[in-house]
C-alpha cells in the first residue's frame, strides 16, 4: 500500500499541538505582555505631577520610575532560566502574581518608600515577555511561531501605544491611584486566561539554578543602572557615579569568570558569545534605544504651548492618541514580518526594520510642525521598530538550544532594557542642556527635540551595521524546535543519522508504549552545562544514533509531532560501545500516524 505524503496528512488533520487548548495560547500571551507594557506605562502621563503626588522633590519621585526599570532588569534573565529550569507557564503565572502584589500596594499608597517597593514589584512582570517567547517555542507548530513570535516581541511597544491615550484619561478624569487598581485587573485577568488557555510545556533544561550567578547579575546590573539612570542628578562626573559605573565593572568581570566555571552558569556565556548571539544582542541595544527617544520627545513636544513658538498645544489625551499609532502599527506589522521571514529569514527583517527607524526619525527632523505630522513619524517608526523587534527572538531562537530558550530570551530582553535606559538617561541630559527659559520654568527647545532624534538616528544605523555581520538567513532561520516541531517535516530536512566512531556513542529506538517505531522523531543530546551536544532524526523503523562529543553525563531528549517529549538521563560508556538506549514517547492528543509498525 502506497504511504500517504507528509503534505496529504496535514491537509487532512489538523496539528495535533493547536488542540482546542493550544488555540488560545498566541492571543493569551500576547495580551500578557500587553498588561506588561500598560505596567510600565501608566505612569507616563503624570510623571512631571509625581513630586507634589507623592509629597517629594523631583529627584527623589525619579526613584518611582528607576525602580520598575532596576527590577525588571533584574528579573528577566533570571524569570528566564527558572522557567527553563521548572516550568515557564508556572513562571509566567509568578510573574504576573508579584504584578498584581506590586500594583495593589502602589494603590492605596501616598507614600514614596511603599510607592518605590510596589513599583519595583511591579517591575518582575518583564519576565513574561521571554517566557512567553519559550512557551510559544516549545507548543506552536513551525509554521505559526514566526507570527506569534512577532506578535509576543512587539506586545511591549503595542501595550505602551495603546496604554498613554488610556492613562492620560484616567489620569484627567478620576484619581490617580486608580491607574494601579486597572493594572491589578489586567495582571488578574492575564493569569486567569493563563490558566485555561495555556499548557504547561515539558520541556526541561537539565541542571540546577544558579543562586550564586543570579546575585552577582543583580549586583552587577543595580551598580550600573543606578549611575545610567540618575547620572543627570548626581552629575556624570561625580564620586558616586563614576565609583558605581566602576565597581559594576568589576562585579560583573568575575561574575562572568564564575558562569564560565560554573557546571550549570545561570547565563552561558560561551552561547552569548557566539556571534550571531553577540551581534543580535548588540543590535538589541540599539533597537531599545532608537525605541525610547520617541517615547520621550513627541508627547513633550505635542503638549508645550504654542506660545514658545514650536510646541503645538495639545492636551494630554489628545497627545497620547497622536502617539497611539506607534503601538497599533507595531501590532499590524506582525504578520508582515512573519512573511518577510520566511522568505528572506530574520536576518533582513531586522534589518529592513532599523533602515525604516532611521527613515522615520530622519523625516522627523522636518516633521514637528503639527499634530498630523507627529502621526505619520509615529507609524514609520512603529512599522520599523515592529519589524526589528519581531526579528529579535527569531534570531537568537535560531542559535540558541531549546533548552536554552528562556534564559537566551530573557537576556535579549534585558539587552533592550539597557537601551532604554541609556536612551533615556542620554536624552534626558540632552533636553535638559538644551532647555530655555519660558517665566519661571525650562522647557525642552527644539534644538534639544532635534539631537534626540539624531542620536536615535545614529543608533540604529550603528545597529545596522553590526546586523548586517550577522550570519545568512538561512543559518539564522532554521531553529530546532525540539518540542513543537513538526518531527517529519523536520525529517525532511535534517540529515540521516550519521555511524557511531570508534568511540561510542548513542544509539536505540524512539518508541511508543505499545512498542510502536515513532519515525522522523527528533533525538537531541545535551550535556551537563544544558547546551546541544547533538541532533538527529530516527529512520522509519524509529531508529537513531548519535555521537557523544566526550565521556560523561548526558540527557537525551526524544521529540515528535503529536507527542508529548522526553528527556532520559545517559551515562557515555566507559567501554567505548555505544550505549543501547531506546526513548518511549507518549501520545499528548490525537494525532496523525506516520509511524510504520514492524
Amino acid at each position: 500500500m502506497p504511504q500517504t505524503t507528509h503534505d496529504q496528512q496535514s491537509a487532512e488533520l489538523p496539528d495535533p499541538r493547536m488542540s482546542k487548548a493550544g488555540k488560545g495560547i498566541v492571543p493569551v500571551l500576547a495580551f500578557a505582555g500587553i498588561t506588561v507594557a500598560v505596567m510600565q506605562t501608566l505612569l507616563v502621563p503624570v510623571i512631571k505631577d509625581l513630586p507634589a503626588l507623592l509629597h517629594t522633590d523631583p529627584s527623589n519621585a525619579t526613584w518611582v520610575m528607576t525602580a520598575t526599570l532596576l527590577a525588571g532588569a533584574v528579573s528577566t534573565p533570571i524569570m528566564g532560566r527558572l522557567g527553563d529550569l521548572n516550568g515557564k507557564r508556572k513562571m509566567l503565572l509568578a510573574s504576573l502574581a508579584v504584578m498584581v502584589i506590586g500594583s495593589l500596594i502602589c494603590a492605596f499608597t501616598d507614600d514614596l518608600v511603599i510607592m518605590i517597593v510596589g513599583r519595583a514589584l511591579q517591575g518582575f512582570a518583564m519576565g513574561a515577555i521571554p517566557l512567553g517567547i519559550g512557551i510559544m517555542r516549545d507548543e506552536l507548530p513551525r509554521e505559526k511561531l514566526g507570527s506569534a513570535m512577532a506578535l509576543m516581541s512587539s506586545s511591549i511597544g503595542v501595550g505602551g501605544g495603546l496604554a498613554l491615550p488610556a492613562a492620560a484619561l484616567v489620569a484627567q478624569h478620576t484619581d490617580w491611584h486608580t491607574l494601579f487598581f486597572g493594572s491589578a485587573g489586567l495582571g488578574v485577568l492575564a493569569m486567569g486566561l493563563t490558566v485555561l488557555a495555556v499548557p504547561e510545556t515539558s520541556l526541561r533544561a537539565p541542571g540546577r539554578f544558579d543562586v550564586t550567578g543570579a546575585l552577582g547579575l543583580s549586583a552587577g546590573l543595580v551598580l550600573l543602572l543606578l549611575p545610567i539612570t540618575k547620572g543627570s542628578d548626581w552629575g556624570w562626573t561625580s564620586g558616586t557615579t563614576l565609583g558605581l559605573i566602576a565597581a559594576a565593572l568589576v562585579v560583573l568581570v568575575l561574575w562572568g569568570v564564575f558562569e564560565l566555571r560554573s557546571e550549570a552558569p545561570l547565563v552561558d556565556l560561551r552561547t552569548t558569545a557566539r556571534r550571531e548571539v553577540l551581534l543580535t544582542n548588540l543590535a538589541s541595544i540599539m533597537v531599545g534605544v532608537a525605541f525610547y527617544a520617541v517615547s520621550l520627545v513627541l508627547p513633550q513636544l505635542l503638549q508645550l504651548p504654542t506660545s514658545t513658538g514650536y510646541g503645538l498645544g495639545q492636551s494630554m489625551v489628545v497627545a497620547g492618541l497622536c502617539v497611539a499609532p506607534l503601538g497599533l502599527t507595531m501590532m499590524l506589522v506582525a504578520p508582515l514580518y512573519a512573511r518577510l521571514s520566511a522568505r528572506y529569514g530574520p536576518k533582513v527583517s531586522l534589518m529592513l526594520g532599523m533602515l525604516i527607524i532611521a527613515i522615520g526619525y530622519g523625516a522627523g527632523l522636518g516633521l514637528m510642525s503639527a499634530a498630523w505630522q507627529t502621526i505619520v513619524i509615529a507609524v514609520l517608526l512603529g512599522a520599523g521598530i515592529g519589524l526589528a523587534y519581531s526579528s529579535l527572538p527569531a534570531l537568537i531562537i535560531g542559535a540558541v538550544d531549546a533548552s536554552e530558550t528562556g534564559a537566551a530570551n530573557g537576556l535579549n530582553t534585558l539587552m533592550r532594557s539597557i537601551g532604554t535606559s541609556v536612551s533615556s538617561a542620554v536624552i534626558g541630559m540632552v533636553l535638559a542642556n538644551t532647555s530655555k527659559q519660558m517665566g519661571p520654568v525650562a522647557v525642552p527647545s527644539m534644538e534639544g527635540f532635534r539631537t534626540s532624534f539624531m542620536i536615535a538616528t545614529a543608533a540604529v544605523l550603528v545597529g545596522l551595521v553590526l546586523a548586517a555581520f550577522l550570519p545568512s538567513q538561512r543559518a539564522a532561520a532554521a531553529p530546532v524546535l525540539l518540542a513543537s516541531s513538526a518531527g517529519d517535516a523536520l525529517a525532511q530536512e535534517t540529515p540521516a543519522p550519521l555511524p557511531l566512531p570508534a568511540s561510542g556513542g548513542f544509539r536505540g529506538r524512539v518508541l511508543e508504549a505499545d512498542g510502536t517505531p515513532v519515525a522522523g522523531a527528533n533525538v537531541t543530546l545535551i550535556d551537563r552545562q544544558g547546551r546541544q551536544a547533538g541532533l538527529t532524526t530516527t529512520d522509519a523503523a524509529g531508529r537513531y544514533t548519535l555521537a557523544a562529543p566526550a565521556g560523561g553525563s548526558f540527557v537525551l531528549a526524544g521529540s515528535a509531532a503529536g507527542y508529548a517529549p522526553r528527556a532520559y538521563p545517559a551515562a557515555h560508556p566507559a567501554s567505548g560501545r555505544p550505549a543501547e538506549t531506546d526513548l518511549v514517547l507518549t501520545v499528548s492528543a490525537p494525532a496523525r500516524r506516520t509511524s510504520v509498525r514492524s
